[in-house]
């Protein structure tokens, strides 16, 4: 492959808006904070009645959900423990430069992280977002997670939006515009074998372990593009140092500047990172009720009176919230729990 590095492309060349990996847009405290000693005097509600009867009288509600709300699905964090994967930086993978260095490493990491999520089942949060798109016609739910389980759980595709695409889609590394979607083959092709097996719990996986030299692998038995002939598939997730869908974005933007939008739900996020953060600043210039679902109390920092904040695991919490619209998810049958 012939690529021109991306930190040789000239800046003025670049999208405009990018995934960092260095922290540059990102901070410790929620988007929502108030920079007012008013603000801050001001505790949100929690009430879940009162919530249920806002959710039931709203029309327009947008939802940005993060890897809170797949916690209780089990499936370890992007960086893991230490934030490394066997000896390597997870971000430092999550690269087009590191892509270009060495294929086979990269598609190791997220064949693997495929084969979890895979291996993982959508869980009642997932469900009651998706029973919600299903009730609600003025429904929008932005994720930040690239698991598929909000698709799995049969969420409307025309009402979520993956703004940091999915593990489960394949493209084209030379752009050539291929892209396989919802692609569930595990592994992703017979050379990538070593990343989809199943150990014991008391066993490492040999994978996993640094101490075990990595199976080398042919890049020719990598999955290469069916379309242009030429180039390698890739992982279709945003890479660090990669823009995100400027057609998604405007898409969302539009949406939100439809109208009042009633309920903006952030589950399992602190939504510090741009656009995510952006998008909840646009609806509550429109005097949108905040409703946080987060296990982390200083979630609720900077929220005031007329928003909600539900401290615990979104799988318990969302059903109850939504129970109104939705009903009683005992009565609903989850093939997939």
């Amino acid at each position: 492959m012939h690529r021109t590095p991306r930190s040789l492309i000239p800046p003025a060349a670049r999208p405009r808006i990018i995934v960092s990996s260095n922290s540059t847009f990102t901070s410790r405290r929620p988007f929502w904070i108030r920079h007012t000693e008013h603000a801050q005097k001001m505790a949100p509600r929690t009430s879940i009645d009162e919530f249920k009867e806002l959710v039931n009288s709203s029309n327009r509600i947008l939802a940005l959900c993060g890897a809170g709300l797949s916690a209780a699905s089990g499936l370890p964090t992007f960086r893991g423990a230490g934030g490394l994967w066997r000896n390597h930086e997870a971000t430092s993978l999550a690269t087009p430069d590191a892509f270009e260095e060495d294929p086979s490493l990269v598609w190791l990491f997220y064949a693997w992280r495929r084969h979890m999520a895979l291996k993982a089942q959508p869980n009642r949060a997932h469900y009651a977002l998706a029973e919600l798109a299903k009730k609600k016609d003025n429904f929008l739910c932005l994720t930040q997670n690239v698991d598929g389980l909000s698709p799995r759980a049969g969420h409307p595709e025309s009402k979520l939006r993956l703004l940091h695409g999915s593990l489960l889609d394949n493209k084209c590394f030379d752009e050539c515009g291929y892209v396989d979607r919802n692609n569930l083959s595990d592994p992703v092709c017979p050379a990538l074998a070593a990343a989809a097996e199943d150990y014991p719990p008391d066993q490492t996986l040999p994978l996993l372990d640094p101490s075990v030299p990595v199976p080398p692998i042919n890049v020719a038995d990598l999955p290469h593009c069916p379309n242009c002939k030429t180039g390698l598939l890739r992982p279709g997730v945003v890479w660090f140092g990669e823009a995100l869908d400027d057609v998604m974005l405007m898409g969302v933007d539009n949406w939100i500047m439809q109208g009042p939008v009633d309920i903006m739900l952030v589950v399992g996020t602190a939504a510090a990172v741009y656009p995510a953060a952006g998008y909840t600043r646009k609806a509550q210039r429109k005097g949108t009720a905040v409703a946080v679902v987060n296990p982390d109390p200083d979630s609720a920092a900077g929220l005031t009176q007329k928003d909600f904040f539900f401290q615990g695991d979104a799988a318990e919490i969302l059903p109850r919230l939504l129970e109104g619209v939705i009903g009683k998810m005992e009565d609903k049958r989850l093939t997939d729990e």
